[in-house]
């Protein structure tokens, strides 16, 4: 076997890891972990997603006279585990400010108990995504095989429990959960983006959804469709500016197509129909339908709003 000098390479990466903690004024815990752990996430993931569907999500030998213990103590772990992981991140948050560890506790906490009052309405709102994918889908031979193969269903599953953490000021937690399903399924759906019940994403990958995109009721999107930012402000120090509500808002009923991309703080009205390879930058009124030669036929005037879509789709 082999042998390499790797003391200085050790000691080298020590000094690197050293100067950027001190660049971004890091606490030094040498006995505890400062920042949540993907692994953990994972894991915290996977038992809660046994427990919202313990028949099918849940361990394999699996029976119905066992449901609600096994959701019971899955829950009782998982949340938990979820707990010391909020901590770590609301510490990590404060960590300038000398936190008092108590009141972090006491915070990750609430937050986690809140978090655990609203799984039944996820399965609620997760039961509303299954319909649509298997009603929307005439490949689909049963809701079982939609919830345990499609990856549509699977994002959805992640962003509903990833949402309810960001909104219990859980930010990190919720982006980690995210990136968990975008790594498996190609589909990036940001942990604040506000998505109503019945949504289908059909095949899914390359599907992007922004921060503060909004997605109301029974809303088909197919794969590679992006709802994202037009542009992104700049502050008068030059940093970009955060918060701006800067992704569109997608109203009932609308279905938008494979590789639509739709730009902006702008509205797709109810029910209009995207169809595929447009690019949309201006509202679109309610029940309109648009195509690629809708756009090419579009009077000079607005045609400029067009032309990346006429570009995108040559």
């Amino acid at each position: 076997m082999a042998n390499f000098d790797i003391a200085p390479i050790v000691h080298a990466l020590n000094d690197i890891r050293s100067n950027w903690r001190d660049a971004q004024h890091r606490a030094r815990h040498p006995d505890a972990r400062e920042f949540p752990s993907r692994d953990a996430l994972a894991r915290i993931a996977g038992q809660l997603k046994g427990a919202l569907f313990p028949m099918r999500l849940g361990p394999q030998d699996m029976r119905h006279e066992s449901e609600n213990f096994y959701v019971g103590y899955t829950l009782s772990t998982a949340l938990q585990a979820l707990q010391e992981q909020a901590a770590l991140e609301l510490r990590y948050v404060a960590r300038r400010d000398d936190p008092d560890i108590a009141q972090v506790e006491r915070q990750a906490h609430a937050s986690v108990a809140a978090f655990a009052a609203a799984l039944p309405r996820l399965r609620e709102l997760l039961d509303s995504d299954v319909l649509a994918a298997y009603q929307g889908d005439p490949a689909a031979r049963s809701v079982d095989e939609v919830l345990l193969c499609y990856p549509g269903v699977l994002a959805l599953i992640h962003h509903r429990i990833a949402h309810q953490l960001y909104q219990e000021g859980l930010p990190l937690l919720a982006r980690i959960v995210a990136e968990l399903a975008h790594s498996e399924t190609g589909i990036d759906i940001h942990p604040g983006a506000t998505i109503g019940p019945g949504l289908f994403i059909d095949h899914g990958t390359g599907v992007v959804i922004g921060e503060t995109a909004r997605i109301g009721q029974r809303v088909r999107i197919y794969q590679a469709v992006t709802l994202g930012a037009k542009r992104f402000p700049v502050g008068a120090d030059g940093a970009l500016e955060k918060g701006l509500a800067r992704h569109p808002t997608v109203e009932d009923e609308v279905v938008i197509y494979a590789g639509a991309t739709i730009l902006g703080h702008i509205t797709l009205g109810r029910g209009a129909i995207i169809g595929g390879n447009v690019w949309i930058t201006e509202d679109v009124a309610p029940g309109t339908t648009i195509t690629q030669a809708s756009l090419r036929s579009t009077p000079k005037s607005t045609a400029e709003h067009a032309a990346p879509a006429t570009l995108a789709s040559a």
